[in-house]
């Protein structure tokens, strides 16, 4: 079966559709140098988080690089790479050059402009996307379909159409009767809802919660904020932090693996309006010196940052496709948020009672369909009435004509 990748190098984002695990390594190691502009004999390749540079044998395969189907790969110049062996400069693609072309390898290349002329064309409620990423303009494009363009207007990260307040008031309302949920796109009609809680096996009934997260553009800053200091107000404290910890170690952190210049990040995520996701927490995870389990309702897959690290403690959060919102252990159900306990040693059979019963509310939050979809969401170009599905789609569409009245359907 062949791969599709996401590539980060100097001169952007790509991604790989097609790639052919019997491809030879050094066919690879070429393609991905005319795509970032890196040598082919000066290429690094970093995967997973932390980021962790992978063997190239020179006479294998693209099998034996053991890469999973979705990959994202950081491509840079090796740091032992002499001077003679530097990177060309990237060249840039021709005016109107078609997107997907097949390159020689036959792999199907699509690029993802990074601050590029031709996405300022694009604008979403009359706000220009010049530098903003792929992932925010879909959450845009989602947003606008869940409500609608005037609510959307005013988007809120995460707030699948709704707004934090209603979305307390839904919980709120829905707790007297012993359960609580959201309305989403993807909860089948009746109202689905899911549990805020699940009990802590052997934990004399403790329980993990769920702790709802304003939706302001902030809620993975605010939900670390809240399960590291046990506050909802830290977005822009921890904004900053990031910020320099990237421009304290560019090499790590360097252009390629941001997916844009390394000044333009530090000045882009100190910006309230933009959001986080897995470098973000990575980053936190080392500054607070603890693992952040994210879990993602979709998938129910946990990814744990700082677990090689060797780090004593453990928090948890729970991510919807566009929301992150934090998790707890609650003494009782019902008990008060004063009462939390946020962090908690994940060996031993307490942590393992803990993550158990994560397990199970996030197993019962994606069974009630609590989360969005970014692959197969649907939506209807509201301008011109073409059809949409998924991420790639709207995406496209939107830098492509502009249009951002978006329906459900």
């Amino acid at each position: 079966m062949s791969l599709t990748l996401r590539c980060r190098g100097p001169s952007g984002q790509c991604t790989l559709s097609g790639v052919d695990p019997g491809m030879s390594t050094q066919a690879f190691l070429d393609l991905l140098s005319e795509k970032t502009g890196v040598s082919s004999g000066t290429i690094e390749i970093l995967t997973g988080f932390p980021p962790k540079a992978i063997q190239i044998p020179t006479d294998g395969t693209v099998f034996s690089l053991s890469l999973a189907n979705g990959d994202t790969l950081t491509v840079r110049q090796s740091s032992t790479a002499t001077a003679t062996a530097a990177a060309p400069a990237p060249q840039a693609p021709p005016s109107g050059s078609a997107v997907g072309a097949l390159s020689s390898s036959g792999a199907q290349l699509q690029d993802v402009p990074q601050g590029s002329a031709t996405s300022t064309a694009a604008t979403m409620h009359g706000d220009p996307l010049p530098y903003m990423d792929e992932d925010e303009m879909l959450a845009r494009a989602i947003a606008a379909s869940l409500e609608g363009a005037e609510a959307a207007a005013g988007l809120v990260d995460g707030s699948a159409g709704r707004s934090s307040q209603q979305r307390q008031q839904q919980q709120r309302g829905a707790e007297d009767e012993g359960v609580s949920g959201r309305a989403v796109s993807n909860a089948p009609a009746g109202g689905a809802t899911a549990p805020q809680s699940a009990l802590v096996p052997g934990g004399e009934g403790s329980c993990v919660v769920r702790r709802v997260i304003d939706s302001d553009n902030s809620c993975l800053f605010n939900a670390v904020g809240y399960v590291m200091d046990r506050s909802r107000t830290r977005a822009d404290d921890l904004r900053k932090v990031v910020a320099q910890v990237v421009a304290n170690d560019p090499f790590t952190f360097n252009d390629g693996f941001l997916g844009k210049n390394v000044n333009e990040y530090c000045s882009w995520i100190q910006q309230k309006d933009k959001w986080g996701g897995a470098i973000e927490l990575f980053i936190l995870s080392q500054h607070y010196g603890r693992e952040i389990a994210a879990f993602d309702i979709q998938t129910k897959r946990c990814d744990v940052y700082g677990q090689d690290k060797g780090y004593e403690e453990r928090a948890l959060l729970m991510y919807d496709g566009l929301h992150y919102d934090a998790m707890a252990v609650a003494a009782f159900e019902g008990a008060p948020e004063e009462l939390d306990v946020t962090m908690f040693r994940p060996g031993g059979r307490d942590g393992g009672a803990i993550m158990a019963a994560a397990e199970k509310l996030v197993a019962a939050t994606h069974a009630a369909r609590q989360f969005t979809d970014r692959a197969n969401f649907g939506l209807r170009c509201g301008v011109c009435q073409m059809g949409l599905k998924g991420e790639r789609e709207a995406v496209e569409h939107a830098k492509a004509t502009g249009h951002s009245n978006f329906a459900e359907y």
